[in-house]
């Protein structure tokens, strides 16, 4: 019932960003398949979904564990996993991309240097594949590259039926999701998250100054905070 795309990002200083976008024709998928933290990882958790997985495999990660090794721990901590589809992606080495065979539909999954491609219902086994090759040729904010995987997915059949939840969060040095969008229900929901990404992506880094050092915050330039 979902497609996703989780990466990471290496800046020239060596910190890592992360990210995740996700899309399906349930409501509000985002709050229990979308999983980052700062400095740590990004776990997506979907198909038939269990939230309780990212806190789980990001602790695993945040102890040191590669994404093989946080991967491991769950597989012998849950008997549940033929039925689940996550992918786990670390600070550094090779991400991981997992389907039980009791995923529904067609499902595939693809998975590059840094970032997995995931989805279940699809239109397509290709879907994933071209999600992963929009990314990574993709220029821009990590939330613009992670957005252009979405419209190439949806571009390739997406899921089989329509989609009416989106979610993109990504998290960087501030301590909180610096970018945390969701359409919980709509006819067109990669459209209006694309239309919330534009309207958000101007202003993101104000809000971040705002937060780390308001004597020096831009005003809102709304009615009161002229």
């Amino acid at each position: 019932m979902t497609f996703s795309v989780v990466a990471r990002e290496t800046a020239a200083d060596g910190s890592v960003s992360f990210g995740m976008a996700v899309s399906s024709s349930s409501p509000a998928v985002a709050a229990r398949c979308l999983h980052l933290r700062g400095g740590v990882g990004a776990v997506a958790s979907q198909n038939i979904t269990d939230p309780r997985f990212g806190p789980f495999l990001l602790d695993a990660l945040a102890s040191g564990a590669s994404a093989a090794e946080a991967w491991d721990t769950l597989r012998a901590a849950d008997s549940t996993l033929d039925y689940r589809q996550i992918s786990v992606l670390g600070a550094t080495g090779t991400p991981v991309a997992w389907s039980g065979p009791g995923t529904l539909g067609t499902y595939a999954s693809a998975v590059g240097e840094d970032a997995v491609c995931a989805g279940n219902m699809l239109a397509s086994s290709g879907v994933p594949e071209a999600m992963l090759a929009a990314f990574t040729a993709a220029t821009g904010d990590l939330e613009s590259r992670l957005l252009a995987a979405m419209l190439a997915g949806l571009d390739k059949g997406g899921e089989a039926g329509p989609v009416h939840s989106a979610g993109l969060s990504v998290v960087r040095s501030a301590g909180w999701a610096e970018t945390d969008l969701r359409v919980d229900w709509s006819e067109d929901p990669l459209g209006d998250l694309t239309d919330l990404l534009e309207i958000w992506l101007p202003q993101r880094d104000d809000y971040v100054t705002r937060g780390i050092d308001p004597a020096t915050s831009p005003s809102y330039g709304v009615p009161g905070d002229e």
